[in-house]
């Protein structure tokens, strides 16, 4: 099975990307995010014509997530209960006939001294306390998505200039950690091992991606089943590159899971 989580930054500008990525990579499961369409105008006909059923959580010129799986799926979860940053449309669950997956796109938090950085830890609370409380672990379950917080060192191009910024800050950190104490993996950091990046994100200025100036902030966090069947994870950078693909791209790659006998 091969899992895509793709921050799209907006589907009206990329959906001629994403029908190449589904054609190029042929995935069973794909998470999106900043979608920034409403869900009456997510591309459904398009989706399903690519040969995939599609759920939307969908939020007008901001946020707004989906999912398409090539199985039939049912919704489990649009939001969480209590959300701090409700109602930004952020999360959106569903189940598969092999896994629970949840597409997560999480508050920015901007800068640190921002209210809504505050509204970021609290945000990570509330989505650690939904895992618990939602999601059987014991099962096959997967959160792909923009998580917009670099796990460690080796995820920023430069952690010297990164230190104690919003996305590299130890707050935050430590909330990206308790979630995933619960009984998630970082596979992404399973399939690299100890080296730096692969990095998932570069902004637009700066000709950030051309100089490498990138940061590992999409990421895909599975349950012990998940880790065990893993094969690899991959970003695919030639998806950010402006020469590749179909129109100008996303700031954001897609990253690539691939699981053994899940089915």
């Amino acid at each position: 099975m091969k899992v895509v989580t793709w921050n799209v930054n907006s589907i009206r500008q990329r959906l001629p990307r994403l029908l190449g990525v589904l054609a190029r990579h042929e995935p069973d499961v794909v998470c999106l995010q900043e979608t920034k369409v409403t869900d009456e105008d997510f591309p459904f006909d398009q989706v399903r014509d690519a040969g995939f059923h599609a759920s939307s959580w969908g939020q007008r010129a901001y946020n707004g997530v989906a999912v398409l799986t090539k199985e039939p799926h049912e919704i489990v979860s649009r939001g969480m209960p209590d959300d701090p940053a409700a109602p930004d449309a952020r999360l959106l669950c569903v189940n598969t006939p092999a896994l629970t997956v949840a597409t997560v796109y999480a508050v920015n938090g901007k800068t640190v001294d921002d209210p809504a950085y505050v509204t970021k830890l609290a945000w990570f609370d509330a989505l650690r306390a939904w895992v618990l409380e939602s999601l059987d672990l014991d099962q096959p379950v997967l959160l792909g998505g923009d998580f917009n917080i670099t796990p460690d060192d080796r995820d920023v191009h430069d952690p010297d200039a990164w230190r104690g910024k919003n996305l590299a800050s130890q707050p935050e950190r430590d909330r990206l950690a308790a979630l995933e104490a619960v009984g998630l993996a970082d596979l992404g950091r399973e399939a690299a091992g100890d080296v730096v990046g692969p990095f998932t994100f570069w902004d637009y200025r700066m000709g950030a991606f051309h100089r490498g100036w990138g940061l590992r902030i999409d990421l895909l966090l599975g349950s012990a089943s998940l880790r065990e069947r893993l094969v690899s994870v991959e970003v695919d950078r030639e998806e950010r590159k402006p020469t590749a693909g179909e129109g100008k791209p996303s700031d954001h790659a897609p990253v690539i899971g691939t699981f053994r006998d899940l089915v």
